[in-house]
């Protein structure tokens, strides 16, 4: 069986909507298909679900109605007969409806939820209405009866494997499933989410959960590409990457993917691979555990939104116990470090989330000075165990010529080198 995702962008259109039913058509054998919501759908349901909160009950139906003639304008595109006409009719309607009890009533952070799950739960409909009134057969398996995360947010990949083995096994004669991206249960089994980009996840979770032939990842560019194309002119698409390459890329800052994608399927070892809606003869991105010839430069990123913190303090020397109690405070404050560097006198570490950085500089200061500085960038160098070859770091300074290099890291990952330096010196 195969996981194939898609995006907003993907259906974003009716038209689009169209070709990857043609797409997924296309594909032999038994498939599982992810959509996310059609694309600036979840960005209005935060506006909605924000106005909301602050009062602006006004501002939340403008949005709504705006949102509400979208949907409308789509329906009359997609479906060719009236009566289908009249179905995706009566489904905008419904979840409208949803949307507007969910305003009236006391919105809270629970109603916040259920609102964002809105745009995955209609796409899917519609699509499935879409593949009804072709006469192809399909059915709609909701990702609430089978997703979901624990009480820190963490998806219960066993849980979820066991829940959704025996539904899929109990589809003897369909080779089409449907399925919402990003949306699942939390601990107390209420709707809730993987967090924005999740809908690739989600694809990765049940390849993983159904120990899959292959994810595919469907988007609006071939591939992965060994640099960011909205800065660097003639990039080009990596045909292999392995899952540590990946995941490093993803992590720090290539976009394509969400970067947890690859931590279910690197776990069962179920390839995945990234193709481009618009060029689906393009070969795009395979992403295995097969190890590459080492040695080679494959890709670089950019992570934006760094903050870089210094703790220097004379008592560190010798100091049993130190850096744990640094880490205890991000900790505390369930904020993650992404880079580290250290001396006898001081630690430097970056965190790509200033949310609660001022509770965290006052905690700091009992271990010595602090300096702060925001705006930074981590430049990410991929390649298969690069950092076991000689002259990888001459080869990256002298690169980077007259730019200053706030900090360094290499040897926590052998196929990764990054240095942080100020945005401004990004491009």
């Amino acid at each position: 069986m195969v996981v194939l995702k898609f995006g907003g962008t993907s259906v974003g259109k009716p038209e689009r909507m169209k070709k990857i039913a043609e797409l997924v058509l296309g594909t032999p054998g038994k498939k599982i298909v992810v959509l996310s919501a059609l694309s600036g759908t979840t960005n209005t349901l935060v506006a909605i679900g924000d106005h909301l909160l602050a009062g602006q009950k006004a501002k939340a139906e403008e949005e709504t109605a705006n949102l509400e003639k979208h949907y409308q304008s789509f329906i009359k595109e997609l479906y060719a007969s009236e009566s289908f006409q009249a179905i995706g009719q009566e489904i905008v309607s419904r979840f409208f409806i949803f949307i507007r009890m969910l305003a009236a009533g006391q919105f809270d952070n629970k109603g916040y939820r259920e609102l964002l799950a809105q745009g995955e739960l209609i796409s899917t409909e519609l699509f499935y209405q879409h593949l009804q009134e072709r006469r192809i057969t399909a059915r709609l398996l909701p990702a609430l009866y089978f997703m979901s995360i624990d009480e820190n947010d963490e998806p219960e990949l066993e849980k979820i494997s066991e829940r959704l083995k025996p539904l899929v096994s109990s589809l003897t004669n369909i080779d089409i499933v449907i399925t919402q991206g990003y949306i699942c249960r939390n601990n107390k089994n209420e709707i809730d989410n993987l967090k924005r980009g999740g809908s690739d996840y989600t694809a990765s979770l049940i390849g993983a959960a159904i120990r899959a032939e292959e994810v595919q990842i469907w988007t609006d560019i071939d591939g992965m590409h060994n640099n960011d194309p909205r800065i660097v002119k003639k990039t080009i698409p990596i045909s292999e990457l392995t899952f540590d390459e990946a995941s490093e890329l993803a992590y720090f800052g290539a976009k394509i993917l969400h970067p947890s994608t690859i931590v279910p399927a690197q776990k069962y070892n179920v390839p995945v691979r990234l193709k481009n809606t618009m060029d689906e003869k393009a070969p795009g991105t395979i992403i295995t555990g097969k190890g590459a010839a080492p040695g080679s430069f494959k890709a670089i990123a950019a992570k934006d939104g760094i903050t870089a913190i210094n703790i220097r303090s004379s008592r560190m020397l010798m100091a049993y116990g130190f850096l744990r109690r640094v880490f205890e405070v991000f900790e505390n404050h369930k904020t993650s470090i992404d880079m580290i560097t250290t001396s006898e006198v001081a630690v430097s570490l970056t965190i790509d989330n200033a949310l609660h950085l001022p509770s965290i500089e006052n905690e700091l200061k009992k271990f010595g000075s602090i300096e702060v500085d925001k705006d930074q960038t981590i430049i990410c160098i991929v390649g298969q165990k690069i950092t076991e070859q000689k002259g990888v770091l001459k080869k990256i300074f002298e690169a980077l010529g007259d730019v200053p290099v706030r900090m360094v890291s290499c040897g926590g990952s052998t196929n990764n080198v990054s240095v942080l330096v100020e945005k401004q010196y990004k491009e």
